[in-house]
């Protein structure tokens, strides 16, 4: 395969899983300030398949098609204003939580054990991410941004983290034997 296939194909990958974050966004279910939604277990993944820098890359094309308006985020919201409101640290906490996903995976061995500890790795990075901008935006105390943006989404965040790493390790396992994706050296040694 050549070097612009490999790119087109790498694009690819990251269109669709930007694309499956946005459906999965509009699985919420609403709270006062931040809703509970599909957003997470769609990070999962594509860090889960797709390993770290694409699926990093997965979830910048996701913020940046959100950025300039389309309706991707949670409640079919989109443009630069919610980037800055209080739900914008969680959306880029997806860029860092699906690298740090991916590397941890990368650094240990695509199983569903590893992938689970990466994923929730990758959950309190987004929890981190998007509390401190929930406190700044809101400008809460870190008691209230405690109790608004982490308390209300662990447990729910714990079952995401499980089904991505279930999820993902399985369509990754298909996609490589499909040829669609390449096997890291730990993959192909096992």
């Amino acid at each position: 395969m050549n070097e612009k296939s490999k790119r087109l194909r790498i694009l690819l990958n990251c269109s669709i899983f930007a694309a499956i974050t946005a459906i999965l966004a509009q699985v919420e279910i609403p709270l006062p300030l931040i809703p509970i939604s599909g957003q997470t277990l769609a990070v999962g993944i594509a860090a889960t398949v797709l390993g770290s820098r694409q699926g990093a890359l997965a979830m910048v094309c996701y913020a940046a098609i959100g950025a300039v308006g389309l309706p991707v985020f949670a409640g079919f919201s989109g443009g630069p204003q919610v980037l800055v409101g209080p739900s914008g640290g969680y959306i880029f906490g997806f860029i860092a939580a699906a690298y740090i996903t991916g590397l941890i995976l990368e650094k240990t061995r695509f199983t569903i054990r590893m992938a689970l500890i990466a994923n929730i790795a990758g959950m309190f990075v987004t929890l981190l991410f998007g509390t401190i901008q929930l406190k700044i935006v809101l400008d809460l105390g870190w008691n209230a941004a405690l109790t608004a943006g982490v308390y209300p989404f662990l447990v729910v965040g714990f079952i995401k983290a499980y089904l991505a790493s279930w999820i993902g390790i399985i369509v990754r396992q298909r996609l490589i034997q499909a040829k669609l994706i390449t096997a890291t050296q730990k993959e192909i040694a096992s």
